[in-house]
């Protein structure tokens, strides 16, 4: 027997509310709208349909409206009060790389990176959270968001903020992820270069709003491709299926220009097959495989005429006398040679033949049958207007009295570290089944559903091509993105650079996550995602090296952690104003370290994260140390000595000087100090002035 308590639906009478708007939902589904307290009537839509004539359509307009959209533009133009703190201690290769691995909340994280990266991004791929009903980990607090990173993180209050759940009968199911997405989309525009992309995984359930926030955000006129990947086989006849509609094996990646104009022309994506496998494969499925015939001797080549193509070039027709054509099996026995030793062999010269739907054909046809020629084999030559000859002579054979056309394996073939694959061309639907059958063990590193294959960041670095271009995930996962970026660059012998943003997320002990968590153990660290980036991107640069002693590129990482700024706000005790005003004279928080401060600097005046950074020492008085700081070969000194006394002032001034111009930097110089390490204005006066005699004119304090 069931007991009924007050939280029992029996001991309360029917909600009229929900029932009518039920009601009117499955009457009118055009009337339900999500609204500033959730499920709401769309009062025009209403008065519409009862014929109300007082309705215009003077407001409407095409486009994709939601409530909070006013507010999301707005957290976008928001200014962060943050900076990122460097942790050198959980880096790799902290004084080479130029890799970036940032911890913290991705939004705020973006406004940071603006003046440093603002226009420097080539390629951004990102997995945003899919809407699927779960605990949403980015409940934006409109008022302060970084106040709302360090609760949601633990940093601050009683262990992190409870996230709400965003399930599918929430009023405000799309609104609250579309409020989510729209400020990170509009900032991580700003940072692609004028030639960038951006890449974009998503599900179904956002699709379609995802297409219409990219069309206004990158402008649907940069809209390239909306590509289908086949994540999973359905697991044959018995396979469950979905409640009342079919599995889903599908998602979809969203592929936007930052300038249509201005994009290079993406690479075309291929799948790679070892020949053997493929022709194993024709066997066993019955079908016949065509590249069999080699040409090892085109035979003696004789000038026949010529004849025209439709803008009136030249085509020039050569007889060939005397060629000798051999198949592979015959080949094979002649030279001992294994079937996959024989194609890498001969792939140039291995051809099937083909009736091709062209005007050349027939002309050339025509022209061989008013001369009376009768030749087994026939070449031509000529310049193509389009394609990948286009512009140069290109030599074409035809075979027979029907002239078929000689296709050679090596135009869809390619060696490969000494071995020979077919490529076969991919379109817009692209199969990684297969690669997600052993995905948890990539890059040695568990993680729960959403991670996603090497293979398929692999292609989309493939298809931009840029081997120097800097990378950017900003919902980074398990770190994929960074991991095959190293990859890459191994293969291609490339450079470039990857950023990545992942928050950290707490990994919660159930199915899914149990096995990350254990992982986190030995790290010694809370089980979040981002401790899983960063030991993923450790573990996969250790492997890669180890694979590959010879490659001397990056494969280390800066780690940065987002925080609130380093420098004190002013907050008055109007009680106690002298004791205030006493204490706001160092206005930098006692708690950051030098290097903290440094890398604010470098935010705030647009430097890369990762430029060189050169430091000397000079030894003051009363065995003083001042640590000096070279910022990208001299554009920047600066030094961060907590008191500089009035007998160090000359001495260090000269210093600076001496080292700048030993550097010798292309340009203007700026000099940093604290404001309040000098005893007075007349100690800042005398540095500024020796320092303006030898031309360093920037000289600014913090």
């Amino acid at each position: 027997m069931q007991k009924l308590t007050a939280a029992s639906p029996e001991t309360h009478s029917p909600d009229l509310v929900a029932e009518n708007l039920a009601a009117l939902q499955a009457l009118f589904p055009e009337l339900i709208t999500e609204g500033a307290d959730g499920v709401a009537v769309n009062i025009d839509v209403l008065k519409a349909l009862v014929g109300d004539k007082t309705v215009s359509d003077a407001d409407e307009k095409y486009g994709l409206n939601w409530h909070g959209k006013r507010r999301a533009r707005q957290l976008a133009l928001t200014p962060s009060t943050g900076t990122l703190r460097p942790c050198p201690e959980e880096s790799v290769d902290w004084d080479t790389t130029q890799n970036l691995m940032i911890e913290g909340d991705n939004l705020e994280v973006l406004k940071l990176l603006q003046k440093s990266y603002a226009g420097k991004v080539k390629l951004i791929y990102i997995d945003p959270p899919y809407n699927t009903g779960k605990d949403f980990v980015y409940p934006d607090n409109f008022q302060d968001n970084i106040k709302n990173y360090l609760e949601l993180t633990g940093q601050t209050g009683e262990g992190g903020r409870k996230l709400s759940s965003n399930t599918e009968a929430s009023g405000r199911f799309h609104t609250d992820w579309l409020n989510m997405m729209y400020p990170r989309l509009k900032l991580a525009r700003n940072l692609l270069r004028e030639d960038g992309v951006i890449f974009i995984s998503i599900d179904d359930s956002e699709s379609d709003n995802l297409r219409k926030l990219c069309d206004e955000i990158f402008g649907s006129e940069n809209f390239i491709n909306a590509v289908s990947v086949n994540m999973k086989n359905i697991a044959g006849a018995s396979g469950g299926g979905e409640d009342k509609r079919l599995k889903k094996n599908v998602e979809f990646c969203f592929i936007y220009a930052r300038s249509y104009d201005a994009l290079t022309p993406l690479k075309k994506a291929y799948d790679y097959i070892p020949i053997e496998d493929l022709v194993q494969q024709y066997r066993d499925e019955g079908v016949s495989w065509k590249y069999t015939s080699v040409l090892t001797n085109p035979g003696e080549k004789k000038y026949a005429g010529a004849t025209v193509d439709g803008d009136g070039n030249e085509i020039r027709i050569y007889a060939r006398t005397g060629p000798v054509i051999k198949s592979i099996s015959q080949l094979m026995r002649e030279e001992r040679l294994s079937e996959a030793e024989t194609y890498r062999k001969y792939a140039k010269y291995t051809f099937q033949t083909a009736m091709p739907q062209s005007s050349i054909r027939p002309r050339i046809m025509s022209k061989c049958q008013s001369l009376g020629l009768k030749h087994d084999l026939y070449s031509i030559e000529y310049v193509p207007k389009t394609g990948r000859n286009k512009g140069v002579v290109y030599e074409q054979f035809y075979k027979g009295e029907n002239f078929r056309l000689f296709a050679w394996l090596g135009d869809v073939a390619e060696e490969i570290k000494g071995r020979l694959f077919k490529k076969e061309l991919q379109g817009t639907y692209w199969n990684y089944a297969s690669e997600t059958k052993n995905l948890t063990k990539e890059g040695d590193t568990p993680f729960p559903n959403g991670k996603k294959p090497l293979a398929l960041l692999h292609r989309l670095l493939e298809l931009d091509g840029d081997t120097d271009a800097v990378i950017l995930d900003f919902f980074a996962g398990s770190g994929t993105s960074g991991h095959a970026v190293m990859a890459r660059n191994v293969i291609e012998e490339a450079n470039r650079r990857f950023i990545l943003v992942q928050m950290p997320e707490p990994l919660h002990d159930d199915d899914d996550q149990t096995a990350a968590i254990q992982y986190c153990d030995f790290l010694s660290k809370p089980p979040t995602i981002a401790e899983l980036t960063k030991e993923r991107l450790r573990r996969s640069g250790k492997k890669i090296r180890e694979d590959n002693p010879l490659f001397a590129g990056d494969l280390g990482f800066r780690v940065f952690k987002l925080d609130s700024t380093n420098i004190l706000e002013w907050d008055p005790d109007r009680d106690k104003i002298a004791e205030t005003l006493e204490a706001s004279i160092e206005h930098l928080k006692r708690d950051r370290t030098e290097q903290d401060i440094l890398f604010e600097l470098l935010l705030k005046l647009g430097l890369d994260l990762c430029v060189p950074i050169e430091t000397q020492k000079m030894e003051g008085s009363a065995k003083q140390v001042h640590e000096l700081h070279s910022i990208g070969g001299g554009s920047l000194l600066i030094c961060l000595s907590k008191s500089i006394p009035q007998d160090d002032v000359e001495a260090l001034a000269h210093s600076l000087v001496a080292w700048h111009q030993e550097l010798k930097p292309a340009g203007d110089t700026t000099v940093v100090f604290r404001d309040s390490a000098f005893a007075d204005d007349v100690a800042k006066s005398n540095i500024t002035a020796i320092l303006q005699q030898h031309g360093l004119e920037t000289v600014r304090s913090l």
